[in-house]
């Protein structure tokens, strides 16, 4: 059998995966990995301290023990990346950045990782639980039965985390665009208010001869009055309409 162990790095966030292939004999079984660091050290224990059935049963509960870990470890796997989600999520709602966005398609890459891996050992459990090898007796493969079940949930698991982020990232671009908006609306009501400012000072720099206002010595402070009244008069107006 050939599948994926995974395993969280802790410093970098990131999913780090490694092959592993189990060979299942009589009496024996044999695993080959890439690097020497792996999950299995709660099985060693186990056999170093003779506890539980690890060395009463035969060579196939063994291989079921080091396919029970690799599987519960995705568990775990999947825990964290779900406390990524929990922080994402409320980051999203309090003050997204352009950081978020790139968090939550690297969790999503993540996620099509993780169930890609999941998915070939799904296969073999499969296989096996069904009486595919005369190695595995009856018994553990009851046991296996159960290892099955708990992929189905590491692929369910990953179904809803992907779904929840699709949705994070509906809302991130949905709370973008209300910026946008909002925005937009501020502009646009400022160049409104303008507009019948622009007029009047138009107005009065028209290069015409005879224009009376310009002789009278309190034209420029009620022509600067009257741009203040409607300016104001302007923004009260908005206010009213619930537009600031």
């Amino acid at each position: 059998s050939v599948f994926k162990m995974l395993q969280f790095d802790e410093q970098e966030s990131t999913l780090k995966s490694e092959q592993v292939s189990l060979i299942l004999g009589d009496n024996f079984v044999i695993s080959f990995q890439e690097d020497a660091g792996d999950v299995f050290n709660p099985v060693r224990d186990r056999i170093r301290n003779s506890k539980g059935l690890i060395r009463k049963m035969g060579a196939d509960y063994l291989a079921y023990s080091l396919i029970d870990t690799v599987v519960d470890n995705y568990f775990t796997i999947l825990e964290k990346l779900g406390d990524k989600i929990e922080s994402l999520e409320d980051e999203l709602v309090v003050n997204p950045r352009t950081e978020t966005l790139q968090t939550i398609h690297s969790l999503k890459r993540e996620m099509i990782f993780l169930r890609k891996s999941v998915w070939p050992l799904r296969e073999v459990v499969s296989r096996l639980e069904r009486g595919g090898s005369k190695l595995i007796n009856e018994t553990t493969g009851i046991y296996l039965r159960d290892v099955y079940d708990h992929t189905i949930q590491v692929i369910d698991a990953i179904e809803t985390y992907r779904d929840l982020l699709s949705g994070m990232l509906d809302i991130y671009l949905s709370s973008i665009s209300n910026k946008m908006n909002e925005i937009m609306k501020l502009l646009t009501i400022v160049g409104t208010i303008f507009i019948p400012l622009t007029f009047i000072a138009g107005l009065y720099g028209m290069n015409f001869k005879y224009m009376p206002e310009l002789g009278l010595t309190w034209g420029y402070p009620v022509v600067l009055l009257l741009m203040s009244v409607i300016g104001v008069i302007m923004l009260f107006f908005f206010r009213g309409k619930k537009w600031l």
